[in-house]
């Protein structure tokens, strides 16, 4: 079906030339064709046809021959190039093809012809290889754009998982180190941090789905602070609200964590630490505050989770999330907006 639709193409396309050329003739010469012969217009008819397949053939030649050119190497001037070297080709062609046509036919080749036969075939395939290259450079810029996207969205995922399990060993070990020493006071209650701790694991481990209901979200953290409360000093004053209406909502995972675990490891002081998770419409509100010591080193005030935290967002949710942190009055508070998709 390609190669009808091609032939039938290159069939048309040279009957458009030789109708723009016989009108032009017919005017520089005040003639009309219809009154000729007709078997001079079939013959004529019959050759432009046959160079219109040479001309097409050299243009697909040419225009395959082009698009193996590196894309870095194409530039004004390499474009010149291009469309001189097809305007020679096409001048080559009709001189050993046209022209013997017409000092054949009619009254002989005029000046006035050979300008009309240069020039109108050679409009026309300009036109034809400047719409075919233009085509092509258009179709490899959008496959540029989307390997663009692709290798950079790969990357951005790379980068992800790289920042989601740097919370993990830490994690491993805080709570390894709690059922460690809790076996020693009760083995039953253990098991129970054991329950939490495999819960905990499964759902980092395996829950990965791109994002989850913040419902999942909260029950990850409920159990999370129920073991950071068994290595919790007993001086700990907690308090936690967690909104009814967030419940169905989508947002990407273990994003909350960090602030919840910068706050039991550095909460100090009058050892009271505050969780609140709230819902707006279209929008999640979370905030931690704890207490802190009265002597804490400037470099221990963040952990490397809130920066990793601070660069999850920029990919997650870009100018789509607020992150506030501040500190005051021997209190740390981190305050979370989330804006979800509507």
């Amino acid at each position: 079906m390609k190669k009808i639709q091609h032939h039938l193409f290159t069939v048309l396309f040279g009957l458009l030339i030789y109708s723009s050329i016989r009108v032009m003739a017919d005017i520089t010469t005040g003639n009309k064709f219809w009154e000729r012969n007709w078997k001079i217009n079939a013959a004529e008819i019959a050759g432009t046809i046959f160079v219109s397949f040479m001309m097409r053939g050299m243009l697909d030649f040419f225009i395959h021959k082009f698009k193996h050119r590196p894309e870095n190497t194409i530039s004004g001037s390499t474009i010149l190039k291009e469309f001189l070297i097809i305007l020679a080709a096409n001048f080559f062609i009709l001189h050993i093809s046209a022209v013997p046509l017409i000092i054949f036919t009619d009254n002989g080749m005029q000046i006035e012809d050979y300008v009309i036969v240069m020039i109108i075939p050679s409009l026309y395939v300009l036109l034809y290889f400047a719409i075919a290259r233009g085509n092509q450079y258009l179709k490899n810029y959008v496959n540029q754009k989307v390997q663009l996207e692709k290798l950079t969205n790969d990357q951005l995922q790379t980068e992800l998982k790289f920042l989601k399990a740097q919370y993990h060993p830490h994690f491993l070990f805080n709570a390894l180190n709690t059922i460690y020493f809790q076996m020693d006071e009760s083995v039953a209650e253990a098991k129970k941090t054991v329950e939490k701790f495999s819960e905990l694991l499964r759902y980092q481990l395996y829950d990965q789905q791109q994002t989850v209901a913040i419902s999942q979200e909260i029950h990850y953290m409920k159990n999370f602070i129920a073991i950071q409360q068994v290595r919790a000093s007993e001086k700990l004053i907690l308090q936690t609200t967690f909104d009814t209406a967030l419940n169905g909502q989508q947002v990407y995972p273990l994003l909350f964590l960090p602030l919840v675990e910068n706050a039991f490891k550095y909460v100090g002081g009058g050892y009271q630490l505050y969780i609140e998770a709230k819902a707006d419409p279209g929008e999640v509100h979370f905030t931690v505050a704890n207490s802190l010591p009265l002597q804490l080193p400037p470099d221990k005030e963040t952990g490397i989770g809130l920066e990793n935290l601070k660069r999850r967002l920029i990919l997650l949710y870009p100018g789509r999330h607020q992150l506030t942190i501040k500190k005051e009055n021997h209190t740390f508070t981190a305050h979370l907006t989330l804006i979800l998709h509507q």
